[in-house]
């Protein structure tokens, strides 16, 4: 690595397959790519420091050279120690020249002074996926926070993170939940997360779907996704949840849907996609089946009771890779992959760049829209602004050589009108 370029990656002799495999994902980003042939000639991030924690993939990478065409100066670290291509932070590095901390199977320590080590550019705008970067600003790094002007955030977890902390009168800067984009969750999370998450369990086991019990815990857009592709798989798919208008929806959409210590029982597959703590927990871990298998894709390795699946079993090993095989007293086997963090992104390689395009297109677009807006914006978690996500799917479309219509005049006029009735 040379010496004047900032970063720390496995090895920077992987750059060469690096390149090539962003090229190859920025095939399906035609949005982004768009987007990043305006910024180079308006150049709207002109002077603005950005500090980014995110899985840095192929994707990602397309992401942060749309905003360096912007004039932004860019750094990123992971957002997660399973989710790090090493050979894009090796090309980041030394081909783009945008500083990354990012070695995949990072241990918790290096992962923390890799946020540590992308906040040291002080940022004027932070990008999150989970939240982990603001929480360290804002527990850690407070002195930063007389720079930041904003932030974005990815995903469901970080939102709920950090509309916690505005609730407690905590948050120290506006943030706009990218998570909450209908180009987001209707397509990244119910797509992209529905097929990269069986791509990952099926690489770390070559497991057969048909005929299988899925247990899929939640039924928000993620878990959505998850029960649509396990059932055209041709999986018999029992949802669990705590919610009942998505419990309704998850019965009108013609799944079963019970208490987990019932699907505990009878599921095959059990996947987790919540972000929340415990949803398999030791009860009921104590009820499944010999063989079963356990995947997380969630934000955070906290969905399953690792510690509990731990201290039950008598012995554990890893079978193969991404699979750890936990042998209980009685003689049942329990297989948990990925060490229970995000399996898309442990076991295989997350979305497909098509529904990322999306994602990232609002990313970019709504940092261009902080750039301009900041002195109006009080601390807050914010929507993504409507126009933004409309102008993604317009653009998306277009893509894809698709257009629709438009309202006539007349149309427009009935639309916001009163007087006419039956």
């Amino acid at each position: 690595m040379e010496s004047n370029i900032k970063g720390d990656v496995k090895d920077v002799g992987l750059s060469a397959t690096g390149v090539s495999r962003i090229d190859w994902a920025a095939r399906e980003m035609k949005v982004l790519r768009n987007i990043r042939d305006r910024f180079s000639i308006s150049k709207p991030l002109e002077g603005i420091r950005i500090s980014a924690c995110l899985h840095v993939t192929t994707e990602t990478a397309n992401l942060l050279l749309t905003l360096k065409a912007g004039g932004a100066e860019v750094e990123i670290c992971a957002s997660n120690p399973l989710s790090t291509q090493d050979d894009v932070a090796a090309a980041l590095v030394s081909e783009y020249s945008i500083p990354t901390y990012a070695i995949h199977g990072e241990d918790n320590d290096t992962y923390y002074k890799h946020i540590s080590m992308a906040l040291d550019n002080e940022p004027h705008i932070t990008m999150d996926d989970g939240a982990d970067l603001v929480t360290v600003i804002h527990r850690d790094r407070r002195e930063l926070l007389g720079n930041i002007l904003a932030g974005t955030e990815e995903t469901t977890t970080g939102v709920i993170r950090l509309k916690s902390l505005a609730a407690q009168g905590k948050l120290e800067y506006p943030i706009i939940a990218v998570n909450e984009a209908e180009t987001k969750h209707f397509f990244d999370n119910r797509y992209g997360t529905g097929q990269s998450t069986i791509d990952g369990i099926t690489r770390a086991t070559n497991v057969l779907w048909a005929g299988k019990k899925v247990v899929v815990c939640g039924y928000g857009w993620c878990s959505r996704g998850i029960a649509m592709r396990s059932r055209a798989m041709g999986s018999q798919v029992i949802v669990t949840e705590v919610e009942p208008v998505r419990a309704l929806e998850a019965i009108m959409d013609g799944y079963q849907v019970m208490p987990m210590l019932e699907a505990a029982q009878i599921g095959d597959i059990f996947v987790t996609a919540t972000g929340d703590v415990n949803v398999i927990d030791k009860d009921h871990l104590e009820l499944m089946k010999n063989g079963v298998i356990l995947a997380n894709s969630g934000h955070f390795n906290v969905e399953i009771n690792v510690p509990a699946l731990e201290q039950m079993s008598q012995s554990k090993r890893y079978v193969k890779p991404f699979v750890e095989e936990y042998v209980l007293p009685d003689g049942r086997n329990i297989y948990l992959l990925g060490e229970g963090r995000l399996i898309n992104l442990s076991a295989a390689e997350g979305h497909p760049s098509s529904v990322m395009d999306m994602s990232f297109a609002n990313q970019a677009l709504c940092i261009e829209h902080l750039a301009g807006l900041v002195d109006k914006l009080q601390p807050n978690v914010y929507n993504v602004p409507t126009q933004i996500d409309k102008d993604v799917a317009k653009l998306k479309l277009e893509s894809l050589g698709i257009y629709i219509d438009t309202l006539t005049d007349e149309q427009k006029r009935y639309l916001e009108s009163w007087e006419e009735g039956t």
